[in-house]
């Protein structure tokens, strides 16, 4: 497993495991496993059904600007209405999100991404005005090292750089009529509406390729390649093919400006001559701009390529993922907690079972995490599992918490 840079709140374990790992550790008799099992369950399925009645509140909330939507629009939506369902939506999502212990990217990420170098080499511009809001956020943070090549191929580097495991994107467009004074023309996204995307294994030089509106644009040492080629292969062609026809056309021209008096004759043979260094000229035009669009056409595929496999869900879709994902976080929590406070056997303080789950995480699973211990407690209280004495907490029997934990499920319906 690798270790992030920074110590993540994210639990890499599911939650199934989770639950095993503290069965073995507490070696409980069967009927206590069987109780502890049971109680586990409650707490799973009253946390699913809650984390269900938030993706309803997150679906119909994004419905009327999902651009991807295959339903029909029955309702008639005010501009207030519109704006209070946009604001309950970013408000529901941001908390899916931080439940599901993703971090915000901030703003100096952004920036920082903007000016890296591309780990695919593609330099990309992203035009921020036409959104109305852009809010980044990621998952592990690794450092990994990948093998590249340089100089079409000759030269292998060995590069190390900062790679996000998942990063979500909430970005919300201006309104049509900006466009319309902007005069952008076609679009290949709809005004007003806001698309969620969700992405994998992502570079963090690379943020800038998620942006739905970025362009490929040319890199100065592309350029230069381009440019010398061109320079050196004009300069052939001059010296090889137009030499005569340059000649001739500076023996018109000064003729014609009054720098020379001697006299040209046009005939068949000079008109044939220029009318093929035209088309000389005209195709080494055609070529080298050629080049230079088949290039871009290069960089636009290695775009698309590479966000064809980091894409995991857009729009609606990206609820489930995400809701999921959450819902196993506050499982995973849940139970570490509640079962650390049991194992214990006496009342704990906040920092003491912060520290106490963090060593055991570590000596279990070889891997270091920031746990939630402030979000785990308040769960644990909320679904009445512990008790709070002062500032410690002490864990309810197992029957206790497993009758409180069925007034709960109960009272959900």
């Amino acid at each position: 497993m690798q270790q992030s840079i920074n110590t993540d709140r994210f639990i890499p374990v599911r939650k199934s495991e989770i639950l095993e790992a503290c069965i073995n550790h507490a070696n409980f008799s069967n009927e206590q496993t069987i109780r502890f099992e049971k109680l586990a369950q409650l707490v799973i399925s009253t946390i699913h059904f809650e984390y269900h009645l938030l993706l309803e509140e997150l679906k119909n909330n994004y419905a009327p600007f999902d651009p991807n939507a295959d339903t029909l629009t029955v309702k008639e939506y005010s501009q207030k209405q519109l704006s209070d369902m946009q604001q309950q939506f970013s408000t529901t999502f941001a908390q899916i999100l931080n439940a599901g212990n993703f971090e915000k990217v901030t703003q100096q990420d952004l920036n920082d991404a903007l000016t890296e170098e591309s780990l695919f080499k593609v330099r990309l511009e992203v035009e921020f005005d036409d959104f109305e809001e852009v809010v980044f956020y990621r998952r592990g943070e690794y450092e990994k090292t990948e093998l590249i090549s340089k100089y079409w191929g000759l030269l292998k580097q060995q590069v190390t750089f900062t790679n996000y495991d998942k990063v979500a994107v909430y970005i919300k467009f201006k309104n049509k009529e900006y466009f319309e004074k902007a005069q952008r023309g076609q679009l290949n996204f709809e005004p007003s509406s806001t698309i969620i995307k969700l992405f994998q294994n992502v570079p963090k030089a690379d943020l800038e390729m998620l942006f739905p509106n970025s362009e490929v644009k040319m890199r100065p040492i592309d350029k230069a390649i381009i440019g010398g080629s061109a320079l050196i292969g004009g300069g052939i062609m001059l010296a090889t093919k137009l030499g005569a026809s340059i000649v001739l056309l500076l023996a018109i021209t000064s003729y014609y400006l009054g720098l020379s008096n001697n006299e040209v004759t046009i005939g068949t043979k000079e008109l044939l001559a220029l009318g093929a260094a035209a088309g000389v000229l005209g195709g080494f035009i055609f070529k080298e701009w050629s080049k230079f669009k088949n290039r871009k056409l290069k960089f636009m595929k290695a775009l698309a390529d590479n966000l064809y496999f980091k894409n995991m869900d857009n729009n609606a879709g990206v609820f489930h993922h995400l809701i999921d994902s959450a819902e196993e976080e506050e499982c995973k929590e849940t139970i570490l907690a509640y079962y650390f406070l049991l194992k214990n056997n006496e009342p704990m303080t906040e920092i003491e079972l912060d520290s106490l789950i963090e060593d055991w995480f570590k000596e279990t699973f070889d891997f270091a995490i920031d746990f939630e211990v402030d979000d785990a407690l308040q769960k644990l209280i909320r679904f009445e599992l512990v008790t709070k004495l002062n500032d410690k907490y002490q864990a309810n029997s197992i029957d206790v918490a497993h009758t409180n934990m069925d007034k709960k499920w109960d009272n959900l319906f």
